[in-house]
């Protein structure tokens, strides 16, 4: 254990100065007012299936003995001392291994100009691993496949990344990094001796952007991931429009024979905004050595390998390599609904892996001024509604043409509690600790507590030794708030959306003024990257850096407990619960919900396109106020209230932006025009 005990490093960063000029962009086209009135939506479909059920595949220990061979023979021909890691696909790790004379750290890309937050830390290179793993594993499905390299491309502050494109809008997943976390309050823990349990699991980077990672498949049906890690740089791609040759990719790209995604499901056949992703500069024929070549694991263990204890994560006594969970039974932690409020055959929840619904279906108790909070009735309309919705909406990244969107849906009350989370039987797993983000970042950004919780932000106290103010995340909430007099608030003042917030959190505000400074929730274009992102990444940086270390030398430091952010306890809730209790999300899918001028709750939407996100929870608030009718349902935002309402230098930030000709039932354009 003491191999990985080389200290977590950090430098003690000054607050970054935020540049407070600021500039809007261009109002959603659903948020106008004098829309036509909206017709009633069509009665809930039968409760019989539209979509396919996953396949039932799971990786064998042989299986993941020869994918590891099959690494470690790359490296080795390569001259390379790595750190390989594999998982199942709800994030169980079944494995890591050393290869003799590896370093046991690694470090994080620092800044163009003051490292902030996890920017030029030293980090336990089986963390690098273990998270370029799950993020092959957690972003890919049946219907679509994407690697740590696709996470480069859509993560950034500009998309598609490269210098020819500064200034440009940012990824469409900029912020997605920050989820999984090691502190999420969603996320399962591993235990040691239990073997595999109910997922999803957490990441001790969270998603990465590092090449090196990707998802492995049987017969087309994921079944997890492979992380390689040999060189020193723990980064991203800045630059889409060269190729590179990546050690780690090649490694990794070793590793998937015989397990590899089928082409027509990988990240170039999917376009977002009319650019084609990217999922491997690394190519067979570039490999020193065939995998079919590589020699039985046992004989490179003990002689050019080991298996690596990873604390919090791979530990067990004696250590042994481990099967998977076959993915969508009970034992997985993701399975059919089988009780409840929810009406879809398709409806997939949330499990212990025992049995029993992690979140069930269930009412609210809170709410702001005094409104009545959500119901158990009302919780379910919306999900079944926003359910309803996704099972008509026509998928942005899944192949074959024309599929069905597969999204997780999130609901939450005015004080972030989770009231219920479903979806479909495919949906990509990462989409379920993010559209728990993106309820709850609505939710905290529109209430009239979130500027105060923000200026009572204190440090992590297993770094500092005491529970002193945090500086950084006071100053982005300062920033915010100095845009009162625009019409901006952190005081319930404005109904904030997922995309407002991530409007906001842009290095240049708005996308394609270079000249423009930074959003108030941004840090300097300098400072920016994946690995800093203003406001989001101060709330959990020391979260991070205190689960790391615990990483690096569990004798010495304790692990993180379960709460993201430093923010003040949420009333009613256990210690260290607050509103953003696994970390706050940048980018579109999340929305307030109201019920007259109050603010009740939230719902977030993660999986698909982050317009068909957008569409499935404002479409699905929507049609469940129509449909429970009554004089005062809950429903979206009033207008007044949206952040699209608020005029900034004179131009407004979006609320919402939905697809053109998104449902497949048929050929209405602007579906979101007037809710």
């Amino acid at each position: 254990m003491n191999h990985l005990a080389a200290p977590v490093q950090r430098v003690i960063r000054a607050a970054i100065p935020v540049a407070l000029a600021l500039v809007a962009v261009a109002a959603c086209g659903g948020g106008g007012s004098g829309s036509p009135p909206v017709s009633p939506p069509p009665p809930p479909a039968a409760p019989t299936g539209v979509y396919p059920v996953p396949e039932s595949r799971a990786l064998s220990t042989a299986d993941v003995e020869r994918i590891l061979s099959q690494a470690v023979s790359e490296a080795n021909a390569r001259g390379l001392r790595a750190v390989i890691a594999v998982t199942d696909r709800v994030g169980n790790v079944l494995a890591v291994v050393e290869m003799n004379g590896a370093t046991p750290t690694v470090r994080i890309r620092p800044s163009r100009g003051v490292d902030t937050d996890a920017q030029g830390l030293f980090v336990p290179r089986a963390a690098a691993a273990i998270s370029k793993a799950l993020t092959g594993s957690y972003l890919s499905s049946a219907g679509n496949a994407f690697s740590s390299r696709t996470a480069s491309m859509i993560v950034q502050e500009t998309f598609p990344p490269s210098p020819a494109t500064g200034g440009l809008e940012s990824g469409p997943l900029f912020g997605v990094q920050f989820s999984s976390l090691p502190c999420s309050d969603l996320v399962s823990r591993y235990v040691a001796g239990r073997g595999p349990v109910a997922g999803p699991h957490r990441a001790p980077l969270g998603l990465s952007a590092d090449p090196g990672g990707f998802p492995l498949y049987k017969d087309g049906v994921v079944v997890g991931g492979v992380g390689v890690s040999a060189d020193d740089d723990y980064g991203f791609d800045p630059d889409v429009l060269d190729v590179d040759a990546d050690a780690d990719e090649f490694i990794a790209l070793a590793a998937t024979d015989g397990f590899a995604a089928p082409e027509a499901i990988r990240a170039p056949q999917i376009t977002v905004d009319g650019v084609t992703l990217r999922y491997s500069d690394a190519r067979e024929a570039g490999l020193r050595v065939s995998p079919s070549l590589s020699p039985p694991l046992s004989s490179l263990l003990g002689v050019s390998a080991r298996l690596l204890p990873v604390p919090g994560y791979f530990a067990d006594t004696p250590l042994a390599i481990r099967a998977g969970l076959a993915y969508g039974g009970e034992t997985s932690g993701i399975r059919r609904v089988s009780s409840g409020p929810i009406t879809s055959a398709d409806a997939y929840v949330i499990s212990d892996g025992a049995g029993a619904e992690r979140f069930p279906v269930r009412a609210g108790t809170a709410s702001v001024g005094g409104a009545r909070p959500l119901t158990l009735t009302e919780t379910a309309t919306i999900l079944n509604e926003a359910f309803g919705v996704m099972s008509d909406a026509r998928a942005q990244i899944r192949r074959p043409l024309n599929s069905r969107a597969e999204v997780t849906i999130s609901i939450v009350d005015s004080d972030g509690a989770v009231l219920g989370v479903v979806r479909s039987p495919d949906a990509p797993v990462f989409g379920i600790d993010v559209s728990l983000q993106k309820a709850r970042s609505a939710a905290f950004m529109s209430h009239p507590l979130a500027g105060s919780d923000l200026q009572s932000a204190t440090s992590n106290p297993a770094l500092t030794g005491s529970t002193g103010p945090d500086a950084r995340v006071r100053g982005f909430g300062a920033a915010f708030s100095g845009y009162s007099s625009t019409g901006l608030s952190l005081t319930g003042a404005i109904a904030m959306s997922a995309r407002a917030v991530g409007n906001l959190a842009r290095p240049h505000f708005p996308d394609g003024e270079l000249a423009a400074g930074p959003g108030p929730l941004s840090p300097t274009s300098m400072n920016a990257s994946p690995f800093s992102t203003g406001l989001q990444s101060a709330l959990i940086a020391g979260d991070i850096v205190q689960h790391l270390s615990f990483v690096a030398d569990p004798s010495a430091k304790t692990d993180v407990l379960p709460g993201c952010a430093f923010l003040p306890d949420t009333p009613g809730r256990p210690s260290g619960q607050n509103r953003l209790s696994n970390g706050l999300q940048i980018f579109p899918g999340g929305f307030p919900i109201y019920r007259g001028d109050k603010l009740i709750g939230a719902i977030g939407v993660s999986g698909d396109g982050i317009d068909q996100d957008d569409m499935i929870a404002l479409l699905g608030v929507a049609r469940a106020a129509t449909r429970l009718g009554g004089a005062d349902p809950p429903s979206n935002a009033p207008r007044s209230l949206r952040a699209d309402q608020a005029l900034v230098n004179g131009v407004r930030l979006r609320y919402a932006s939905c697809p053109f000709s998104p449902l497949l039932s048929s050929s209405a354009q602007n579906v979101c025009d007037g809710q």
